[in-house]
């Protein structure tokens, strides 16, 4: 869900030959503009653009002030200040910075990987119960937490456009440019993933194992590179994160823009300021409350990816596809409240489900739902129009 879906996602945007709005072609107009917002607003003002800051603050900051509250409020407010004059003005900017972070930060993380690997801060600790009993389930769950299919979704199709602004239109190699693309991807990120595992586990004499993942990757290059390594990473993240939100706060008001009467400048503001009132939860808190939402809103999104490949088996791809996306999200909303603090309120038959112990109760209802939505599709053929002479 971190690495695969993603880059399936892309692929299934270059398939389709379009965005997200392509992309949702079989549920309708105003279920696939629902669709879109909703993936805005999570890779937006929700939580991916405040975490930008809540990140950058624990890495940076953090270390210097401690956790409360008013060193963050004073950071978040210079930090999206920063962000709301940068996106009013963007112009070359991001593209420059983009150009000149890029590699950087390649370099930055290849030597992190490899430190990670050659100086461990110490032995491999034992994996917490949760992974020690569920560790495929748990890291499926939580690999929604990257949000990087929700991403794909809304901007994978700058990927797909880049390809055709390279001269390639044919569908067939639109697409396989693309799968190639994605794989590259996928393995640079899968080693990455794979070094960042070795890198906490290792981390336990360090920071403690409850901490999140910022406040860990701050202690190992403290540990390993000393006060120089912690301010360069510092200073990466800082750019890094500041880019990220700047995009994230564009995109946002570029597409909201559309659909209200409010102006993008308005808009930068809006969503600038929302961002920045979420970021004071704290890094902790924001992912506690991300959960349960991106738990309930991911498995139609993955019942839309995944079946996108399917759509010239059918008679009517809308029969397929429609009721499996409402039913993944029915029973993924009770997953999300599962996962939350209202957890203890659902009925008892709802804990009984298969999976519903590992956070994937929608995963069963979804197949039996795409079975039935088959049987129907088969039974039903071709809808065939006629017109009087």
């Amino acid at each position: 869900t971190a690495v695969g879906l993603p880059v399936l996602t892309v692929v299934a945007l270059a398939k389709v030959g379009g965005g997200v709005d392509s992309l949702s072609t079989p549920i309708g107009k105003v279920a696939g503009l629902l669709l879109a917002t909703v993936c805005y607003l999570a890779v937006g003002p929700l939580f991916a653009t405040p975490r930008t800051a809540t990140v950058s603050f624990e890495v940076g900051i953090a270390p210097l002030t401690g956790d409360s509250a008013m060193p963050l409020l004073i950071y978040s407010v210079v930090y999206f200040a920063i962000v709301i004059l940068v996106s009013l003005y963007p112009g070359k900017l991001l593209d420059t910075v983009g150009n000149f972070l890029a590699p950087l930060k390649i370099i930055a993380l290849v030597i992190l990987s490899v430190a990670a690997i050659v100086w461990p801060a110490g032995p491999i600790s034992n994996a917490l119960d949760a992974y020690q009993n569920a560790a495929f389930s748990n890291g499926f769950v939580n690999g929604y937490l990257t949000m990087d299919t929700l991403g794909a979704m809304v901007f994978g199709i700058v990927i797909v456009n880049a390809a055709r602004s390279r001269g390639v239109t044919e569908a067939r190699l639109l697409t396989r440019y693309t799968v190639w693309a994605g794989l590259m991807a996928g393995v640079g990120l899968t080693l990455l993933y794979l070094a960042l595992f070795r890198l906490g586990s290792d981390s336990a004499t360090l920071v403690d194992q409850s901490a999140n993942g910022a406040a860990i990757l701050h202690a190992y290059v403290q540990h390993t590179f000393g006060g120089a390594g912690s301010f360069l990473l510092a200073a990466l993240i800082f750019i890094a994160c500041l880019v990220t939100a700047v995009g994230l706060t564009c995109a946002c008001a570029e597409f909201f823009a559309q659909y209200i009467p409010l102006s993008y400048r308005t808009l930068v503001f809006i969503l600038g300021g929302f961002s920045m009132v979420v970021s004071n939860l704290g890094l902790s808190h924001l992912i506690q409350i991300s959960i349960p939402v991106l738990t309930a809103i991911y498995p139609p999104c993955i019942a839309l990816v995944v079946l996108s490949f399917t759509r010239s088996w059918w008679h009517n791809s809308t029969r397929i596809i429609a009721p499996a996306m409402f039913i993944s999200l029915l029973f993924g909303i009770l997953d999300g409240i599962k996962a939350s603090a209202f957890g203890d309120m659902l009925p008892a038959w709802s804990q009984r489900l298969p999976l519903a112990e590992q956070g994937l109760a929608w995963l069963m209802p979804t197949v039996v739902m795409v079975i039935l939505a088959i049987i129907w599709d088969r039974a039903a053929g071709r809808q065939v129009t006629s017109s009087a002479h």
